[in-house]
C-alpha cells in the first residue's frame, strides 16, 4: 500500500483522531443528550440568550506537554479557547483558570503565558482556581463569549464547498506538532484575524465552521461532517501548507490559527477575501455531499477516512443521542 492509501491509514489510525474517538464514551457516563435548540458537540456549548448567545468552552492540557513547555502551555490556554468561541462566530469575553502546581515557582511559567496571552488578544483573566501544593503542574482553562449570529458544526450542506483558512506564518514549536504563528504576532493583527470569524456569520456568508482541532485538518473534518450528517471528500493538493512541511506532517498539525468553513458556491470567493486581505492562506479544498463518507483525493486517486455507515466517530451526529464537545 503506497500514495493516498498509505496516508489515508496514517491519518486514520492517528493520536489525534483516536482521542476524539474518546469522546461518546465520556459523553455516555455524563448522560450528556445533543437535544435542545443547539446540540451539545460543538466547539463552544451555545446558549440562547436575549438578541444572540452565550457561549462557553474549555480546555485541558496534557500534562507532558505544560511540563515540557509551560510558557506556551499558558498562553494556549487562552489561545484555544479564544479560537472556539471565534469558531463559533462569537468574541471572547473573559476567560477563568484552573491551575495545579509544585509551589509558586512551578506555576510562574505557566502563568506569565497565559497573561502575556490575555493581554495581547486583549480578553480578561477573571478568576479561576488555585493548587500550588500538588506533585505536578497542570491547566485547565475555561472562556466566556457572546455571539449574534452561530457558526455551527451542525449546519453544513450538501452542495456547500468546504474551504480552509490557515496562517502560515510561522513555525514549529517542538517537540509537539504544534504551528505556531500567534507569539510573536502584533495584538492587532491577532484580535483583527480573529474578528473575521463572527463577522462572516454576521454576514450570513457561513453558516458552519470549525476550528482545526489535535485531530488535524481531515479529522477535524470529519467531526464536521458526523454533527452534520454529510460526506466530505478533500483534495490535499489544495491545502494551503508551508512550503518546506511534508504533506502528512502538516495533516497532522494543530495550527494556531486554522479554521474549516462550510459555504455556499457563492459565497466562497466573498468568504476567501476576507482571509486573504488580512494575509492568512485561504483556498477551497473540497465540497460537502449528501454521503457518508470522508475522502481524500490527489488526482485520480481517492481513499476513505471515516465512513460513518459502518462505524461513528464521536457520536455526535444529527441522529446521535448522546455526545460531548469535541473542542
Amino acid at each position: 500500500m503506497g500514495g493516498i492509501d498509505a496516508l489515508a491509514l496514517v491519518l486514520r489510525t492517528s493520536r489525534g483522531l483516536a482521542a476524539k474517538a474518546d469522546i461518546a464514551a465520556i459523553a455516555r457516563g455524563l448522560g450528556l443528550s445533543g437535544a435542545g435548540p443547539i446540540p451539545v458537540g460543538d466547539d463552544c456549548a451555545a446558549i440562547p440568550d436575549g438578541d444572540g448567545f452565550l457561549l462557553f468552552a474549555i480546555e485541558g492540557f496534557m500534562n507532558a506537554f505544560v511540563a515540557a513547555d509551560p510558557w506556551f502551555a499558558g498562553w494556549c490556554g487562552v489561545m484555544v479557547n479564544l479560537s472556539d468561541i471565534a469558531a463559533m462566530g462569537g468574541r471572547a469575553v473573559a476567560v477563568v483558570d484552573a491551575v495545579w502546581a509544585d509551589g509558586a515557582a512551578g506555576a510562574a511559567e505557566i502563568l506569565a503565558g497565559m497573561r502575556a496571552a490575555a493581554e495581547r488578544f486583549g480578553v480578561p483573566i477573571v478568576g479561576g482556581h488555585t493548587n500550588i501544593r500538588t506533585d505536578r503542574a497542570q491547566l485547565s482553562v475555561a472562556v466566556l463569549g457572546r455571539a449574534k449570529a452561530l457558526l455551527t458544526s451542525f449546519d453544513a450542506r450538501p452542495g456547500d464547498r468546504l474551504i480552509a483558512a490557515i496562517d502560515l506564518r510561522g513555525r514549529y514549536r517542538p517537540p509537539f506538532a504544534n504551528w505556531e504563528a500567534a507569539t510573536d504576532a502584533p495584538a492587532a493583527r491577532l484580535r483583527g484575524d480573529l474578528e473575521i470569524l463572527p463577522r462572516l456569520a454576521e454576514a450570513g456568508l457561513s453558516k458552519a465552521a470549525k476550528d482545526i482541532s489535535q485531530a488535524g485538518l481531515v479529522g477535524t473534518a470529519a467531526m464536521l461532517a458526523e454533527a452534520s450528517g454529510v460526506g466530505i471528500r478533500i483534495d490535499v493538493t489544495k491545502i494551503p501548507r508551508p512550503d518546506d512541511v511534508p504533506l502528512e506532517r502538516w495533516l497532522l498539525s494543530f495550527p494556531s490559527f486554522g479554521y474549516l468553513l462550510a459555504v455556499a458556491p457563492d459565497a466562497a470567493d466573498a468568504t476567501l477575501d476576507r482571509f486573504t486581505a488580512r494575509g492568512i492562506a485561504a483556498a477551497q479544498i473540497g465540497r460537502i455531499d449528501a454521503g457518508h463518507r470522508v475522502e481524500i483525493t490527489d488526482g485520480d486517486q481517492v481513499a476513505t477516512i471515516w465512513d460513518f455507515a459502518n462505524q461513528p466517530l464521536i457520536g455526535c451526529g444529527q441522529e446521535a443521542a448522546l455526545c460531548a464537545s469535541p473542542s
